[in-house]
């Protein structure tokens, strides 16, 4: 039996990644979309498929309806004893939902019971990267630990967002600290702390034994990196690190740098979609052998055309996906996602455009990011005049990017028209109420008939040439 057949994996898939505002209050964190074809969870599980691992369970709880409509579309393995398989929360251990990342599994150990596996991984599913998930196994099993930890390298500045460790010559952990306000360095490198990726292997029975543990106390929030590591490292268990620096994916080139980014702002999610289309892009989605799967879709190939009397389409530095057409427009270092349509004369610079957007004749737009289905009318402007955007748009990044919800009109002047479902969401979500409120009545909200599931409507119109 390989160690592939001697382990579970289960992905924490549960989180609402509040930061993430309007992109968040109606589906959570990892089903997301990505790179303009992708969704966030298709990174995790496309590693541990890649890398043969074929025992997975999704704990899902947070608005979970796209994601389990995504992953049991899309994501099926066939084979004696293989699945990926959905588990949402079912409250098997009293009157509550997960109340932190190890309740969630604690919630769930039948599963780790009956699967009767020697070791279970733990991934979260809302990065993006790319490892060789044996590789960091091998690291476990070679040092009989009880917890390895994936760790990376990140500024010292950006490390009070992560649990950060230390440890000795061997990569023993000695000392571990969840989000500290002031985050110690590593060892002669002080522009640099060493954390957590939230990427776990235990032995099964260490982990049985500390989620039952940690259970028992009432003053506990019952989560990984505030609860049970410190408290393993505290009692001198065998936890280790895996320094994801030295994983090598197959099909990378051997100087290819490791990649890691914990998209869990709207700057920090724009910038990692704005590497992608980088003139050599660190994250390779171009490598055969590691496939990054997703949905597949019947649309037709990305279409470039020419409108009569205009110039032809300019694109440069830019990803288009599948059924987009752009007519006579111009885009630069931009995603446009599938099944969108950028009409004649229009300009694109700097901008993530999720599915089913429609950009009008004339339209310029600038560090703009549209979730799925907005419409934005001919000869409007965003992100050129920050005056007149802030007074329009609720919500525009530290960066000055202006994120539009999904199924967000755009006039030429005057309020936006947002979905009526969107609207209610937004509103009510803490996440995003207080910008809502800072705007309020000077934006408009859609009749009851049109939610923000509906397309642009640019399939039904055909392309000029």
């Amino acid at each position: 039996m390989s160690y592939r057949d001697n382990t579970i994996v289960m992905i924490l898939a549960g989180g609402k990644g509040s930061r993430l505002g309007p992109l968040t209050c109606h589906r959570a964190k990892p089903a997301v979309p990505f790179g303009g074809r992708y969704r966030i969870i298709d990174f995790v599980l496309s590693n541990f498929v890649n890398s043969g691992y074929r025992r997975v369970f999704v704990l899902t709880q947070y608005m979970a309806s796209s994601l389990i409509k995504h992953l049991n579309r899309n994501w099926h393995v066939s084979g004696m004893g293989e699945f990926i398989e959905v588990v949402p929360a079912q409250m098997r251990r009293g009157e509550h939902w997960y109340l932190g990342t190890a309740d969630a599994v604690f919630q769930n150990l039948n599963l780790v019971r009956d699967a009767r596996s020697e070791h279970v991984a733990i991934f979260g599913g809302d990065h993006i990267y790319k490892i060789a998930v044996e590789q960091m196994e091998a690291r476990h099993t070679a040092v009989a630990a009880d917890l390895t930890i994936a760790a990376y390298p990140v500024p010292i500045e950006e490390a009070h967002q992560f649990g950060v460790i230390q440890v000795d010559e061997e990569g023993r952990v000695i000392g571990f600290q969840e989000k500290p306000q002031e985050p110690k360095c590593i060892p002669g490198r002080p522009e640099l702390a060493l954390v957590s990726m939230g990427n776990y292997f235990f032995r099964s029975d260490v982990l049985q034994d500390e989620l039952v543990r940690d259970a028992a106390l009432s003053g506990s929030a019952h989560d990984f990196g505030k609860n049970i590591i410190p408290a393993m490292v505290e009692a001198g268990a065998r936890v280790y690190i895996y320094d994801f620096a030295t994983n090598r994916v197959p099909g990378d080139p051997e100087e290819a740098r490791a990649y890691w980014r914990d998209v869990g702002t709207m700057d920090s999610y724009y910038v990692a979609n704005m590497e992608l289309r980088s003139l050599a892009p660190t994250l390779n989605l171009y490598n055969r052998r590691w496939r990054i799967r997703t949905a597949q879709r019947d649309y037709p190939p990305a279409r470039f055309v020419q409108a009569e009397g205009m110039p032809s389409a300019d694109v440069i530095d830019s990803l288009v996906c599948e059924g987009s057409i752009i007519q006579s427009a111009r885009i630069r270092e931009s995603i446009i996602g599938y099944d969108c349509f950028v009409h004649s004369g229009a300009s694109v610079d700097e901008s993530l455009l999720l599915s089913g957007c429609d950009v009008g004749a004339g339209a310029q737009l600038r560090k703009v990011m549209a979730d799925k289905n907005c419409t934005i009318a001919a000869g409007a402007t965003i992100g050129l005049d920050p005056e007149a955007d802030r007074a329009r748009f609720p919500f525009i990044s530290e960066l000055g990017v202006i994120v539009l919800p999904k199924g967000t009109r755009v006039p030429v002047e005057g309020p936006i028209e947002l979905a009526h479902d969107i609207a209610d969401l937004l509103e009510n979500d803490h996440a995003t109420s207080a910008e809502m409120g800072a705007l309020k009545g000077r934006y408009t909200v859609s009749r009851r008939d049109r939610h923000s599931h509906e397309s642009a409507g640019h399939r039904y119109r055909t392309a000029r040439t």
